[in-house]
């Protein structure tokens, strides 16, 4: 008897989370070690789906940016600037001699994959890493990426079990037709209550400004990543990035809205966190 698509969800999904949160509380090279993976099968799919746009992403010249990207968010070795005038300069010489279709295209479409799933990736580094090395302060680090996980989880749960119950106004039919603003708020409201618990439970170090202000982040533009992940999607007429993960699709699609969130909750925790 065939598994049915929800099973398959359920199952991977028993399997992977408790697998996330731990590598996320060990943080270091642990944490790094899965992000650069997030990063490069996510890369991996972009470049594969937008082959229906007939656009040639250089995946190679991504691969080895991505991962430079997560390694100077780890270690600070390297100025970002001066990175991206290089990257600039590699990219569009290379394609004087690729000869691949649209080289306005294939060079804007890899450097926004690099940019996208790059620096927004390498946030996730900056985010576990945020707090110094030094005995269980380190350990907030991982308290506030488990945080944003469980808080986006629960988020995307309720924007679709409050949608289909609830759902009459749709949010933004060209990009994403099933989605309402009824699921919309429902994934804004328990996204603030889920934040708003987790200080009780993981984040007491954190004052409560900085908490409601993570729970409106996630609610807010996590919603929006996940749009805009479908509307690279959409563009390229594919329904998922991939079919790696049973029942869930790809990687890109499991950690959009994480992807979206990350800069967004890491430029908070520089300039405004109390």
């Amino acid at each position: 008897m065939p598994i049915s698509n929800t099973a398959k969800r359920v199952l991977v999904s028993l399997i992977t989370i408790p697998l996330i949160l731990a590598v996320s509380y060990i943080g270091s090279f642990v944490f790094f070690s899965f992000v650069v993976a997030v990063a490069l099968i996510s890369f991996y799919e972009f470049s594969s789906f937008v082959k229906n746009k007939d656009i040639n992403v250089n995946v190679w010249i991504g691969y080895f940016s991505l991962i430079f990207l997560t390694v100077n968010q780890f270690n600070n070795a390297f100025d970002t600037y001066t990175f991206i005038i290089v990257l600039m300069i590699i990219v569009s010489t290379v394609e004087l001699f690729r000869n691949k279709n649209s080289a306005i295209y294939n060079i804007g479409a890899t450097l926004l994959g690099i940019f996208y799933i790059g620096i927004f990736a390498s946030s996730l580094i900056g985010i576990r890493e945020f707090y110094p090395a030094v005995g269980d302060i380190y350990l907030r680090g991982g308290y506030v990426i488990i945080s944003i996980f469980i808080t986006i989880w629960v988020c995307d749960s309720a924007a679709f079990f409050g949608g289909t119950a609830f759902g009459k106004h749709k949010l933004f039919v060209r990009v994403s037709p099933n989605k309402s603003w009824e699921g919309a708020v429902f994934g804004f409201i328990f996204a603030l209550l889920t934040m708003i618990l987790l200080k009780e439970i993981l984040l007491n170090f954190l004052s409560w400004e900085t908490v409601i202000a993570f729970g409106i982040i996630i609610g807010t533009v996590g919603q929006i990543g996940d749009l805009i992940e479908s509307l690279f999607k959409r563009d390229a007429g594919v329904k998922d990035s991939s079919n790696l993960i049973p029942g869930h699709g790809g990687i890109f699609d499991r950690f959009d809205s994480l992807l979206f969130t990350a800069p967004v909750i890491l430029l908070y925790m520089k300039y405004f966190q109390r």
